[in-house]
């Protein structure tokens, strides 16, 4: 997996679709009035963990997963060293900047001070982000250039005009990193991680093992996901894999004994980011990739993949889609139907919004607008 172009893995697809799908779901249904306690994030101190609380690992679980895959096939194609690394502090740093700039936009801001609505202000900034991170199809690269230099002056002049707290005298900065933030803070630790080990499991078990010693720092936690990814990876695609749905079990059930072990000690908490939060939701994502596994590539059972693979090709362009919809209808004083706020209404509203939005990656897609750090 290491030396050559890795072929493409359907489950870790599928995954990822499915994922931004739940993703765009359970953050229209937090709107929602009238839903079950398990449809909505539990609070920080209430030592549980819901269905949505889940949702972000499996983003961290598949940037470890992937992380192999996406390293081989750069060094496949002559990427080493330096040129190697350059990439992976470019993604990272990319992934920081929305991040921050998304946390901004959502509180905190201080309209009077700015001069303009936050609203225009997303919507510029979402804008900026398309210029500078667009998959450009020119004959010509310096047409490309041009468009990300125009946007990072953009983001710059946007950064600058920002204003916030109550006298207008805060500034930009990381009130947390979002959480596409936080996902840029465990890639650089995993890849850090795969750079250190080479993918050994071995080495992978103990650097998980020494991020959840380390629980007193939360990227720590969150890399510990995406290592578990990592590890998941191993176990299904590289060296002796007959064992390897007997190995996936083990290490879901280690997973889950640990974090049991652990709950007196620190309680389960997304907010918080504790350890036994942490390990649960990677023991599940290891079954439902298992599953996932034998389902599509094992079975073949896929056709009903093909709904996922666009959004799974364009995840970050669909996964801010939501937000320029909601700045936008802001921006213009619009907003949907009152009816659709609470129960069942609501509920199906929010599941017909996900559909909705994924399937716009489709024509987004035939349309070469995508989005790559």
């Amino acid at each position: 997996m290491e030396n050559s172009k890795p072929e493409r893995i359907l489950a870790i697809d599928a995954f990822r679709g499915i994922t931004i799908l739940v993703m765009i779901f359970v953050n229209t249904l937090a709107g929602v009035r009238g839903m079950p306690a398990w449809l909505d994030h539990a609070p920080a101190d209430a030592d549980a963990m819901t269905f949505p609380d889940v949702v972000f690992p499996a983003f961290l679980f598949i940037v470890g997963m992937s992380m192999p895959f996406a390293m081989a096939q750069r060094e496949a194609a002559g990427d080493h060293g330096w040129r190697l690394w350059r990439h992976v502090l470019a993604r990272t740093a990319g992934l920081l900047v929305l991040g921050v700039f998304m946390v901004n936009a959502e509180e905190g801001y201080n309209e009077a001070a700015m001069g303009f609505s936050i609203h225009l202000w997303s919507l510029l900034f979402y804008g900026c982000a398309l210029l500078v991170w667009a998959v450009y199809r020119f004959r010509r690269p310096g047409v490309a250039w041009v468009l990300r230099a125009l946007g990072l002056a953009g983001l710059v002049a946007l950064a600058l005009q920002f204003r916030g707290g109550p006298d207008g005298s805060t500034r930009l900065a990381p009130q947390w990193w979002g959480i596409l933030g936080l996902i840029g803070w465990a890639y650089l630790y995993s890849a850090i991680a795969w750079r250190l080990t080479r993918s050994h499991q071995l080495a992978i078990t103990l650097l998980i093992l020494a991020g959840t010693a380390a629980s007193r720092y939360e990227d720590a936690t969150h890399t510990v996901i995406a290592l578990c990814g990592m590890l998941t990876a191993q176990i299904f695609f590289a060296g002796h894999q007959r064992q390897r749905f007997a190995r996936a079990l083990l290490l879901a059930a280690g997973l889950a004994v640990l974090a049991w072990l652990l709950r007196p000690v620190f309680g389960i908490s997304k907010i918080h980011a504790t350890p036994s939060w942490a390990l649960y939701s990677a023991a599940i994502c290891v079954l439902l990739f298992a599953a996932l596994y034998w389902i599509v590539d094992l079975k073949r059972w896929s056709g009903w993949t093909v709904c996922l693979r666009p959004a799974a090709a364009n995840p970050l362009l669909v996964y801010i889609i939501p937000y320029i919809v909601y700045a936008a209808m802001q921006l213009l004083h619009q907003s949907f139907p009152a009816v659709l706020g609470a129960g069942w209404p609501g509920l199906l509203w929010a599941m017909t919004y996900a559909v909705i939005i994924v399937a716009m990656a489709v024509p987004l897609n035939r349309l070469h607008i995508k989005l790559q750090l």
